[in-house]
């Protein structure tokens, strides 16, 4: 009897995978949050030391750690950096307790309330959170201090009862939004990822007022329009900008459903100002995850969502690659570390096993807090403190 052989043909082209340097510390997370045991997997079910799908995550000027919990529809904070793995938070915005969940909390919208939170950003003394199902930015101008405190202000409404998308109006303005992502705060001027308007909206100073219009945009001719790359890809256009950060001076996006990076050298004067520099593609117009091939390499991206500066290199969560990426200088356009991955040429979540304290399932946000990298593992439900390599 003849059994036949199973022939397994791989239509991806070979790769050479040379081990490359690591971007962060080669045992792994110092700190996991979320789940206790990182091989074990752990419930999803809300409580004061679970994560479901976060999104983002901050540490304010007073030193503590706040994370966007985003499929429990809240955020959890710390008073300080935790020590220990699954370390329960002591702090909770959007639901009545830590064993709840449900957007808004199963009620109305308000100045405490939470639908999917994603982007969490310092600004000053205070604190900003995108709320993007409810199509708003919420910014504290001190940063909370114990459970269930109200926001001071809010973007993209007109007050904290409100939340459609564009405000119910069919045209984007200067104060409205539509899923935001990302907000990011320079030191002088708040910038918000507007993604459902695949645009970049910037606040001149922190906004005191309710439903404050933006002063600049990027990625869209004017602050109506909010077609998908304003029509046609260029260097001035976006597609799902998801995170914010200034680098060596350059002002950087990531245009996530692009798989690039846009750097505008200086700080951009004028609407829809276009980009000096792209990372991640090699053409202006072009769009394709990991330049159109199967397996990346240390020039290319796929959906980029999280940014982050140490020492003056950029971190860039490269979340559908399942890595984190250092670049050193902007000019190179080339990555010089990896963490995650073995080398450039992997991908994979979790590098197709089991997840590990030094492994990646689709990193969407990226925060630094002295040589601690805050790494928010999304897809492993879990928060990383993880320390920067040398």
């Amino acid at each position: 009897m003849t059994t036949a052989a199973t022939l397994k043909v791989s239509l991806a082209r070979p790769r050479e995978r040379e081990r490359a340097p690591g971007a962060l510390h080669a045992a792994g997370a110092r700190v996991i949050l979320g789940v206790h045991d990182p091989l074990a997997g752990g419930s999803l079910t809300p409580a004061a030391h679970s994560l479901f799908g976060p999104r983002g995550a901050a540490v304010t000027a007073d030193g503590a750690l706040w994370v966007a919990d985003t499929g429990h529809h809240r955020l959890l904070g710390w008073p300080s950096l935790p020590e220990r793995d699954a370390q329960p938070a002591t702090w909770l915005i959007g639901q009545p307790g830590f064993a709840a969940e449900g957007r808004n909390a199963h009620g109305d919208v308000g100045a405490a309330s939470l639908n999917v939170p994603t982007g969490v950003c310092a600004c000053g003394e205070g604190l900003a959170v995108a709320d993007a199902w409810n199509h708003r930015v919420l910014v504290w101008h001190r940063a909370p201090r114990h459970s269930h405190q109200p926001a001071d202000v809010v973007l993209g409404q007109a007050d904290f009862s409100a939340g459609q998308a564009n405000r119910g109006r069919d045209r984007a303005a200067a104060d409205t939004l539509n899923w935001p992502y990302g907000v990011f705060w320079d030191g002088a001027r708040l910038w918000v990822a507007d993604t459902g308007n695949r645009r970049v909206l910037r606040f001149d100073g922190l906004p005191q007022r309710q439903g404050q219009a933006a002063d600049l945009v990027l990625g869209q001719p004017d602050f109506t329009q909010r077609d998908e790359n304003a029509g046609g890809v260029t260097q001035a256009t976006m597609r799902w900008p998801h995170a914010v950060a200034v680098w060596q001076g350059y002002l950087c996006v990531a245009d996530a459903g692009n798989n690039r990076l846009l750097l505008w050298a200086g700080d951009p004067a004028r609407h829809m100002e276009r980009a000096d520099l792209i990372v991640g593609q090699d053409e202006i117009d072009a769009l394709d995850h990991n330049r159109g091939a199967y397996w990346p390499s240390a020039r290319c991206l796929n959906m980029p969502y999280g940014l982050a500066v140490h020492d003056d290199r950029l971190f860039v969560a490269d979340a559908a690659n399942s890595r984190v990426l250092r670049f050193d200088a902007p000019l190179e356009r080339e990555a010089r570390a990896v963490a995650g991955q073995a080398s450039f040429a992997d991908k994979g979540d979790n590098r197709w096993q089991a997840a590990a304290r030094d492994s990646l399932c689709w990193p969407y946000a990226l925060a630094m807090h002295g040589d601690t990298a805050i790494v928010v593992d999304s897809g492993n439900n879990r928060v990383l403190l993880w320390e920067v390599a040398p």
